[in-house]
């Protein structure tokens, strides 16, 4: 466009961060190291205290480090608020609500004797009340992101360090509602009541939440069957992102992290029919977001501080781990744990969190606690969440014991995170719903799929296990169950998508049994070429029923029939399959075809 002027540097931030993701990430992980870490030391390398530090001597560097990681906050903040998200997603209410001993039992239990132990050291080397509290309080709260996310990609969520690590972190997160109204209520001059702001912030808090889960109720499953209905799935990405990050904004209105309120959004949703959708939807953008905050941590480590005060920093990074380590464990261990499960989880929860950058920020702005001190606990807070993922490996070689299922009845009571899945059916219209009913009748435990929001909520009402969602969507497929399934059972009329579904699946799993419905003989023979298991064609599958019928109807006995209507079915099926393995389809697939039940088709 004529005479416009575009400032390019305005853009050089984002593209360090896509090309850590694309190019450095991939690169780290050839030599196993995790992506959280990656990010981390990528962001350490690239930031204004390495890289960065050299265009003063080398101005082209600015081209590919970040000189101000506060940037890029805003952006991290919401991978944050994402990933809350999500896990909000995979909690029902009831399984938290199950979890409420733990959650506010044992995570209040953590950070007050944390903060408590932690502010009289900061007391006894020189810092006011004031300070000292804040900045106990602050480092008794450990990385919900960091942590999560390696639980998440270990699968480890559901086992006893993932549950202990995860209620005690949702509860740290609760606890910054009255941390964060606490600091100005300290600062210097105010005369305000301290309670008083403590129960004004408390009130702001209950009131914002409020009206996330009124607002949540009436409207959040009306809008994604709204949106569900254009068949669109850009709409479809809007209506996620506007629900996760819009419930963070109210929060953070509220003087609320917004972490808290897209968890409390996720909630809501959790047992909604397009719980898998949305998951599959937000994901990769998830992923991005929160590969973004990683980065701006490390960017933010101030390594001068840990080279002027090597010894000091050493000593109160070593002493933070270990206090705060052994509170941990303490806790843990007290609530029934075994060791196993108690030093796991305070390898994970020792190092500060993300949370300390919001408050000490606030608290030096409120000249509560002065610049150098304030710089030297950001940067214990920093290196101590740059390793967490060394720690976690320490403690799993550490405690190599596998973690008991604990014998704590609120922990037993709690049910799997995901559904037990057998089978998969993919499509509920008549021939969905009625092979969902043989299922049942079976006790085959099945989840169902369906693109059309109507089906989906008859089935809702019929109390299907039925999901929204397009089954060419991997994530989706992935996030049904697929990995734990042994069959899908494709029953759905549209014969082009049918194709494309059998050839996603077969090349997600080899080995899967895949039964697709299809239009005729030839389509059938298609269908195996493919990687289908079995093709039960219309045309012929209605002869044989019109057959068997015609059979019974004049008089020839039953048994018989069936025998020879059985007979027949499974002459086709030999046909079919001897010509679809003429035609290549066991070289071209590797698949071989599988010897089945005459009675199963």
């Amino acid at each position: 466009m004529a005479g416009a002027a575009h400032d390019i540097t305005a853009y050089k931030d984002g593209m360090v961060i896509l090309a850590t993701a694309a190019i450095a990430i991939p690169l780290l992980q050839r030599v196993r190291i995790s992506p959280v870490l990656g990010y981390l030391l990528t962001g350490m390398l690239l930031g204004p205290h390495m890289l960065g530090a050299l265009t003063k001597f080398f101005p082209a560097a600015e081209w590919f480090t970040v000189s101000n990681p506060e940037n890029l906050a805003l952006v991290g903040e919401l991978g944050v608020a994402f990933l809350l998200f999500i896990i909000g997603l995979e909690l029902a209410p009831q399984r938290l609500w199950i979890m409420r001993r733990l959650v506010f039992g044992m995570g209040s239990l953590q950070i007050v004797l944390s903060a408590l132990v932690l502010a009289i050291v900061a007391a006894s080397l020189g810092q006011g009340a004031a300070a000292a509290l804040i900045i106990g309080s602050s480092l008794a709260l450990s990385s919900t992101a960091i942590v999560v996310e390696l639980l998440s990609q270990q699968n480890r969520l559901s086992l006893g360090t993932g549950r202990t690590s995860f209620s005690i972190l949702l509860m740290q997160d609760l606890a910054v509602i009255p941390l964060l109204m606490l600091v100005p209520a300290l600062a210097p001059g105010n005369d305000g009541a301290l309670w008083l702001s403590i129960a004004q912030a408390v009130a702001q808090a209950m009131l914002a939440i409020g009206i996330i889960v009124v607002v949540g109720y009436l409207v959040l499953r009306p809008l994604f069957r709204l949106v569900a209905n254009t068949e669109s799935g850009d709409l479809f990405v809007a209506a996620v992102l506007l629900v996760a990050a819009g419930s963070g904004i109210v929060t953070a209105a509220a003087g609320l992290s917004m972490a808290l309120g897209a968890f409390v959004a996720g909630l809501l949703l959790a047992e909604t029919e397009f719980r898998r959708a949305i998951e599959a939807t937000i994901e990769p953008v998830k992923g991005l977001l929160l590969g973004c905050f990683f980065f701006t941590v490390g960017a933010g480590l101030d390594l001068s501080v840990i080279i002027n005060n090597p010894g000091s920093v050493l000593l109160g990074l070593l002493a933070l781990l270990v206090l705060k380590g052994v509170i941990v464990a303490g806790v843990v261990w007290a609530y029934g744990f075994s060791g196993v499960v108690a030093g796991r989880t305070a390898a994970l929860l020792g190092p500060g969190g993300e949370f300390a950058f919001i408050v000490l920020g606030l608290a030096a702005a409120s000249k509560i606690i002065e610049p150098d001190v304030t710089a030297y606990v950001l940067a214990l807070t920093s290196l101590s969440m740059a390793l967490i993922p060394l720690l976690d490996r320490g403690a799993q070689a550490l405690f190599p014991i596998p973690a008991n299922v604990p014998s704590d009845p609120a922990l037993t009571a709690l049910p799997e995170p995901q559904e037990s899945v057998t089978a998969m059916v993919i499509g509920y219209g008549r021939v969905g719903a009625l092979v969902s009913d043989m299922l049942n009748v079976h006790n085959v435990t099945h989840v169902i799929t369906e693109k059309r929001p109507d089906l989906v909520s008859e089935g809702r009402k019929d109390s299907r296990p039925i999901y929204y969602g397009d089954a060419l969507n991997t994530s989706f497929l992935q996030r049904c169950g697929l990995a734990r399934a042994k069959a899908v059972i494709i029953t759905i009329h549209d014969w082009e998508a049918t194709d494309d579904i059998v050839s996603t699946i077969r090349g997600l799993s080899p080995t899967i049994t895949i039964v697709a419905r299809a239009r005729d003989a030839d389509h059938a023979r298609y269908l195996y070429e493919i990687g289908a298991s079995d093709a039960v064609p219309e045309t012929i599958e209605a002869s044989l029923q019109l057959s068997e019928a015609a059979l019974v109807d004049l008089g020839v006995p039953t048994g018989p029939v069936i025998a020879s209507i059985h007979e027949k079915r499974d002459e086709f099926r030999a046909a079919l399959q001897s010509a679809a393995g003429k035609a290549g389809r066991t070289q071209s697939h590797g698949v071989r075809p599988k010897s089945r039940d005459p009675a199963a088709g």
